[in-house]
């Protein structure tokens, strides 16, 4: 049986939490986890890359994964990973992965109580026998109920927005290349740019159905995925990395209809048809019928069908029954920001600190899209692990940032000396004051919430928000997607402080963040808080990633005027606290 991504994957990140379980330093565990969120993303089957050898050709796959995936491979099993699970039982994992436990936690729970389990955990907490070990407490009981509450359930596999953008534009090209093809776009979640999505839905117009279907279904089956339906309308394949694809083929006069029916969302949907229906209109996605004549409107052209029952056309970042029926009703719909908008990136890292990119490189690839300034913001040392940056070593790297940037400055391009500094536990910044004031551009964040109550972590921020030399609060949920909640933190106060004292929130476009959430997002620009979108690139490649923070923002309505780098950098740091460096005088 063929090795799919998606099992290599859990394997080799199942092994890593054993070991973490098993006292191992944090550094292989953290190796193990990146290598096994790169064969989960990987384009090509895992498998074939064993056999061919050229596995290690991932990013973050070393010699010794590629050799536990040769020993999966011939041997169907992994030797560590039996070891390890015969030490610790299996359900011993799924309690270190709960929300706020980790690996000491569980361990200690093993070793003084013998919990191995979620199940035996709740029993043990529930019945009062977690206080009476040593240096645990009642509060610890509450706090592990509390975290078995929220993360006992199993989640749905989650599919990152870039890996499911990624798949399904691989898949389009070839599709609207066939000559069967007519028309083909993404659907579903996807066409909305939610943060993640579950299945990919593919919709395309052909008077050939059959043609083109067998065409996806050998699509499918030349990059070793399954086909698991081919019908007269539709077909689904199941990729190497468990991903399921879906493909609907219409007739060319009903596809504005489909694709308007198969972008949805649910919500959306149902409120146009109720509206619809207090008309006389039956709206599916076969039509607009009238229902007293029985004339039924069709077209190819998804704008048509919403021109037809009364609306403007709705971008789909905005379709979830969130007022945008209303506005495009009476002419209300923004024109939402776009990509082309942006004038530059103000969070970007260097091999200064956990970078993979120089600053010549990085300001060189910022240059080529055509950018206008960019902001080097390294980590200060509080980030940990070794890849930050004490004050010293940021008053040498500024001066080399400036080094650099004046000769661009010459040429019209503002290279910003800046730092990403860590929000400290005790709400303190990691730098001191005059190395912040000395800085073109100040990006404060946490990095580490562990154990702190909803107040600790809002007071961090607040403090942060409130200091004169923060120009922007960085990622503010600290959430990453399918690995680590948000952090439990009362946004609305963090805003208000924001508000008050001048300061900027990021919308972070990496999509394992994407963070702040649309809500948040909007709830700050009612408040008066302008936004950024940056990428946070730690290579020069990710800064292309800013379209999926653009995205986020349309759904959270945002025009090109909320964005505060849509603008100039002279029109930006104009809008800037009093008394922050103008940063680079630019010729021209």
């Amino acid at each position: 049986m063929a090795l799919r991504n998606a099992d290599v994957a859990e394997l080799i990140e199942r092994l890593g939490d054993l070991y973490e379980l098993d006292g191992a330093v944090v550094y292989r565990v953290l190796a193990y986890r990146r290598a096994a969120r790169r064969i989960a993303e990987a384009t090509e089957p895992v498998e074939r890359l064993s056999v061919e050898g050229r596995l290690t050709d991932l990013p973050d796959v070393g010699a010794t994964i590629a050799a536990k995936v040769e020993e999966l491979r011939t041997t169907g099993t992994l030797a560590s990973l039996e070891r390890l699970q015969a030490k610790y039982p299996p359900g011993l994992v799924d309690v270190m992965r709960l929300p706020g436990v980790g690996a000491k936690t569980a361990r200690r729970l093993f070793d003084l109580a013998g919990i191995s389990s979620v199940e035996e955990l709740r029993e043990a907490a529930e019945s009062g026998r977690i206080r009476e070990l040593p240096r645990l407490s009642e509060r610890t009981e509450q706090k592990l109920l509390a975290a078995i509450a929220a993360g006992a359930e199993p989640r749905e596999r989650e599919v990152l927005l870039d890996r499911a953008v990624e798949r399904a534009a691989g898949l389009l090209a070839h599709l609207r290349a066939h000559p069967a093809c007519v028309a083909a776009d993404e659907a579903g979640s996807l066409r909305r740019r939610r943060e993640t999505v579950g299945d990919l839905d593919l919709i395309a117009a052909s008077d050939e159905p059959a043609a083109l279907l067998a065409a996806f279904a050998e699509l499918g089956r030349a990059d070793d995925a399954d086909v698991t339906a081919q019908g007269d309308s539709k077909a689904t394949i199941v990729g190497h990395d468990g991903i399921q694809v879906d493909l609907r083929v219409v007739p060319p006069a009903a596809y504005g209809n489909l694709l308007q029916h198969f972008t949805g969302s649910k919500e959306h949907n149902v409120a146009l048809r109720e509206v619809a229906a207090a008309r006389g209109l039956r709206v599916s996605e076969w039509g607009v019928e009238e229902v007293e004549s029985g004339e039924v409107f069709r077209s190819e052209d998804e704008a048509a069908v919403y021109e037809r029952l009364g609306y403007a056309w709705i971008p789909p970042e905005l379709r979830e029954n969130r007022g945008e029926l209303e506005a495009a009703r009476d002419g209300r719909l923004p024109r939402l920001v776009e990509v082309a908008d942006l004038r530059g990136d103000l969070h970007a890292h260097s091999t200064a600190s956990d970078g993979k990119a120089t600053v010549a490189q990085m300001a060189a690839a910022a240059r080529e899209r055509g950018y206008g300034y960019l902001a080097i913001t390294d980590h200060s040392a509080g980030v940990g692990m070794g890849i930050g940056l004490d004050a010293g070593q940021i008053r040498e790297h500024a001066a080399n940032i400036r080094e650099h940037a004046a000769g661009l400055a010459d040429e019209g391009f503002a290279l910003l000396a800046g730092v990403e500094v860590d929000i400290l536990a005790d709400a303190t910044l990691d730098l001191p004051d005059d190395v912040l004031a000395g800085l073109d551009w100040v990006v404060a964040s946490v990095h580490g919430a562990r154990g702190q109550t909803r107040e600790q972590i809002t007071a961090r921020l607040v403090a942060a928000a409130r200091h004169p030399h923060v120009d922007v609060i960085g990622h503010p949920t600290g959430r990453m997607l399918g690995r680590r909640d948000a952090y439990d933190v009362d946004l609305e106060a963090v805003i208000a402080a924001c508000a008050e004292h001048g300061t900027f929130l990021e919308i972070n476009s990496n999509p394992n963040r994407l963070d702040l959430k649309p809500t948040h997002a909007r709830m700050a620009l009612d408040a008066g808080v302008r936004l950024l979108i940056n990428t946070d690139a730690h290579r020069t490649t990710t800064l292309r990633l800013i379209e999926y923070g653009v995205a986020q923002a349309r759904r959270a309505w945002a025009t090109a005027d909320d964005i505060l780098n849509t603008r100039t950098w002279a029109e930006l740091s104009g809008l800037r606290k009093p008394g922050r460096p103008p940063g680079p005088r630019l010729v021209g």
